[in-house]
C-alpha cells in the first residue's frame, strides 16, 4: 500500500498543463468479459513496454482494461489515441481510466476547472466512459473539512466530465470508512455528491479490509457503483492475493451486481508474494473468475 502511495503522490496530481496525477494461452471454452487494473503490472511495464505486457494480457483472456499513469497529457507516454489503440488492436476495450488523485491548492477555481477540462478532454479521447478519481492523498483527508472540499471538487468534476460525454467517478481505500470527527467519510461522500455526477468504483478489498460489507453498501446505495476492483485477500494476514485465493466471498458479492449497477469490473492485485510474478497472479484470478458460475459468460 505503502508503494501505491508513493506512486499516486508523484504521478497523481495536478501539474502545469496537466494532471499528474499472459500470459500462457487461454482456456478453450468461450471467456467471459473480465477487466483488469494494469497498475497490477506497472513494474513490468517499465522494464517491457506497455505493448509487450498488453499482448500477455489479451493472451490470458482479458477483455477491458483500467488505464492508469496520467501524465503531461499522456497515459504511460502515449497520446490518448495511441494508447487506446494499443488496446483496441488486441481485441480489448478502455472502458475506464485512473487520471486523477489530487487538486494541488495553489490552483485557483479557475485554473483547477481549466485542468479538470483538459483531463476529461483526454480521457474521451482514449473512448473510455469513465474517468477515476484514484485516492485522496493523506494531507487532503485531515478532517471532515477537507472531504467536504474534495465533494464540491467532485461534483464539478462530475459536471465537467457529463460535459465531455463521460462519467466521474471515485475509487475508495479503508480510510474512507474510518471514523472521522464523528463520521464515516464515505458515507459523507455518498450522500452530498450529486447522485448522477459522482458514481464510484468500488474496491472490494479495501472495503472489506475496513470492516464493511459491500453488500450492504449496495443495497442501501443502489445503482451507484457502475465500477468494482475485484481484488481477494489471505485469510492469514489480510494482504493481497489473486482471486480465489483468498477469503472474500465473489459469489455473494455478484449475486447483487444488479443492485449495485455494475457495469464493469477490474482485477487488481496491489502487490504480490515475494518472488511471485504479476503476471501468473493474473492468470490465477482470471482463471478463477472465468471459470466462476456467478460469473455472466
Amino acid at each position: 500500500m505503502k508503494r501505491r502511495r508513493e506512486f499516486l503522490k508523484t504521478a497523481g496530481a495536478f501539474a502545469a498543463g496537466s494532471l499528474i496525477t499472459p500470459f500462457g494461452c487461454t482456456s478453450e471454452k468461450v471467456s467471459k468479459d473480465i477487466g483488469l487494473q494494469i497498475y497490477t503490472l506497472r513494474n513490468e511495464i517499465q522494464k517491457d513496454g506497455l505493448e509487450v505486457c498488453m499482448e500477455k494480457v489479451a493472451a490470458t483472456g482479458y477483455k477491458w482494461i483500467e488505464a492508469f499513469g496520467y501524465q503531461d497529457r499522456k497515459f504511460l507516454g502515449k497520446s490518448p489515441k495511441e494508447f487506446a489503440k494499443i488496446i483496441t488492436d488486441l481485441g480489448m476495450s478502455l472502458p475506464s481510466v485512473h487520471a486523477v488523485s489530487g487538486i494541488p491548492k495553489t490552483l485557483s477555481k479557475e485554473e483547477a476547472l481549466d485542468q479538470m477540462k483538459i483531463t476529461a478532454e483526454d480521457t474521451a479521447a482514449t473512448g473510455a466512459k469513465y474517468l477515476v478519481w484514484a485516492y485522496l492523498q493523506p494531507e487532503d483527508r485531515t478532517s471532515m473539512e477537507d472531504y467536504k472540499r474534495h465533494i464540491e471538487q467532485w461534483n464539478i468534476f462530475g459536471a465537467v466530465c457529463k460535459d465531455a460525454g463521460i462519467q466521474f467517478a471515485y475509487h475508495n481505500h479503508d480510510f474512507e470508512f474510518q471514523d472521522l470527527d464523528g463520521l464515516k467519510p464515505y458515507d459523507v461522500i455518498l450522500k452530498e455528491t450529486d447522485h448522477g455526477l459522482v458514481q464510484f468504483e468500488l474496491d472490494l478489498y479495501w472495503i472489506t479490509k475496513s470492516g464493511n460489507d459491500p453488500v450492504a453498501y449496495f443495497q442501501n446505495n443502489p445503482g451507484r457503483f457502475p465500477l468494482w476492483h475485484v481484488k481477494d485477500m489471505y485469510a492469514k494476514d489480510n494482504q493481497f492475493a489473486p482471486v480465489g485465493k483468498g477469503k472474500i466471498d465473489f459469489k455473494k458479492i455478484f449475486e447483487a451486481r444488479k443492485t449495485s449497477g455494475m457495469k464493469y469490473f477490474f482485477v487488481e492485485q496491489d502487490s504480490t508474494r515475494e518472488g511471485a510474478s504479476p503476471f501468473a497472479t493474473i492468470k490465477t484470478s482470471w482463471n478463477y473468475l472465468n471459470n466462476a458460475d456467478f460469473i455472466l459468460p
